[in-house]
């Protein structure tokens, strides 16, 4: 075989319910006597994080809570994140949250020790090898929601405000020692929030599973992550209370960062600059964009769509798993165009430009020109 390829698999993780007990035990395992436990404004005064809190003080561990994270965190957060851990004496960070809280967190951990601009360390090329790796604190992640799936991640990403572009900071040692998955913790996820992280993991699994590249064992978690998603959003969304539910879940979000080494692609290339310019939520907007940028792929991905649909038990055939995928949007309230997720054509053009260059734009199936991902956007608009 004249193949060559590089893989990385994830960090060590604790899953199961009730393991978020086992957080202090982890932080002595790790090395990190005083951490700083990271995570957004709408989860720093709810019960899961007063209550992780509690546990850490009462097992004799001093933390602090910083919680100025944006949903689609800026460079500022990360800034004053670094502040607080440098004046504070952290040793460690505690990434707990969603997407935003658990990128900036790790961000933060990475920038502790720099003295180069955070920029300078986007996912460009080696751009990672200008950090000082003695610099970079160890993280701990406590995923709450079930959808990025950052905790087993190597990157952050975050908005640049002055260009109103998503950005990825990368580094093999962003990746957390210890994952703390407790699906618990997700109970009290709002269902737009559960919907819109749901269709985060799927779009993270289903990009990954149709990108271009040899990487078999990214394409069977990738598939398998699609079963559960699939089958298990529509169970947490009925019912928030469905433990073995939300746990299938956060496999899956954990499964598609996983995967997604392999590649993303369209409905992340678009839905970042929506998301930054438009400040839409990032797994909704995937999910608004997913069968238009998978009709728009079509002729590249047939087959494997085909193979897929049969794991799923449907028809084997591209149409019948496109239906599945409008039948799920549709039954979980997914708007079904923009408009209706409040974007609009103003900035059609710009978005257009910004698709192009992501980062994700160079795992789609079809190679995203200008032109396909103007199209693909003026479709989402008009619902066709």
């Amino acid at each position: 075989m004249t193949i060559k390829a590089n893989w990385n698999y994830p960090t060590s993780v604790r899953f199961g319910t009730g393991r978020i007990a086992e957080l202090p035990e982890a932080l002595k395992a790790t090395g990190i006597a005083k951490p700083l436990l990271v995570t957004d404004k709408g989860l720093s005064d709810l019960p899961v994080t007063q209550n992780t809190i509690k546990l850490l003080r009462d097992a004799g561990i001093e933390v602090r809570l910083f919680a100025d994270v944006k949903p689609n965190p800026v460079a500022a957060n990360v800034e004053a994140g670094v502040k607080v851990l440098r004046e504070g004496g952290h040793d460690g960070v505690i990434a707990f949250g969603g997407g935003s809280g658990l990128d900036t967190a790790k961000v933060i951990a990475f920038m502790a020790g720099q003295t180069r601009p955070m920029w300078d360390f986007e996912d460009i090329g080696d751009w990672w090898t200008r950090a000082d790796p003695k610099g970079i604190l160890p993280i701990i992640a406590v995923p709450t929601t079930a959808g990025t799936g950052s905790e087993v991640g190597r990157a952050g990403v975050i908005t640049d405000e002055e260009t109103h572009t998503k950005k990825v900071i990368f580094h093999p040692m962003m990746m957390p020692k210890v994952v703390i998955a407790d699906p618990e913790l997700t109970v009290g996820m709002p269902r737009f929030i559960t919907i819109g992280t749901g269709f985060d993991a799927l779009a993270h699994c289903l990009e990954a599973y149709c990108a271009p590249g040899y990487h078999p064992l990214a394409d069977g978690i990738a598939l398998e992550g699609i079963r559960l998603s699939v089958e298990n959003l529509p169970k947490v969304a009925a019912n928030p209370n469905d433990i073995e539910a939300r746990g299938h879940m956060m496999s899956a979000a954990a499964m598609g960062a996983t995967a997604f080494q392999k590649g993303l692609g369209g409905i992340h290339a678009l839905s970042h600059p929506v998301g930054a310019l438009y400040d839409t939520h990032h797994g909704m907007t995937n999910a608004v964009f997913m069968p238009y940028v998978l009709a728009a792929n079509r002729r590249a991905i047939e087959e494997r769509i085909v193979r897929l649909a049969a794991y799923l038990g449907l028809e084997a055939s591209f149409d019948a798993f496109m239906k599945a995928v409008l039948d799920l949007r549709a039954a979980l309230d997914v708007p079904h165009t923009l408009p209706e997720f409040g974007v609009d054509s103003g900035r059609r053009d710009e978005i257009a430009d910004k698709a192009i260059v992501d980062p994700t734009a160079g795992g789609n199936p079809v190679a995203l020109t200008r032109e396909l991902a103007l199209d693909i956007f003026d479709r989402a608009m008009a619902g066709n």
